[in-house]
């Protein structure tokens, strides 16, 4: 007998201040990463599902974002610490959400 199946793995990647689409409210959102690894014998062995989201301390919505999206989140704060420039950084009040 063959025992297989998926387990979930949930990291929280980063605290960030934005402007929620939902609410309209300047606060604080959590970053987080989704894997699902299959797994044989209960052994994980490799990740076929990643999502990225971010979700509103203020009035709990989350919404999924792309890798992209939060590579450039994750990069913002550490461009802000270094001083570097080149990209232009989100000031506090902006929506990254916006289209």
């Amino acid at each position: 007998m063959i025992i297989f199946g998926t387990r979930g793995y949930l990291y929280q990647l980063a605290m960030l201040t934005l402007v929620c689409g939902h609410c309209g409210n300047p606060a604080a959102h959590t970053l987080r990463k989704r894997v699902s690894k299959f797994t044989l014998f209960f052994v994980p062995l490799f990740p076929f599902s990643t999502k990225y989201t971010t979700q509103c301390t203020f009035c709990g919505m989350e919404q999924q974002i792309t890798k992209e999206q939060a590579d450039g989140l994750l990069a913002q704060p550490q461009q802000q610490e270094h001083g570097q420039q080149g990209a232009p950084q989100q000031q506090a009040g902006q929506n990254p959400y916006a289209n």
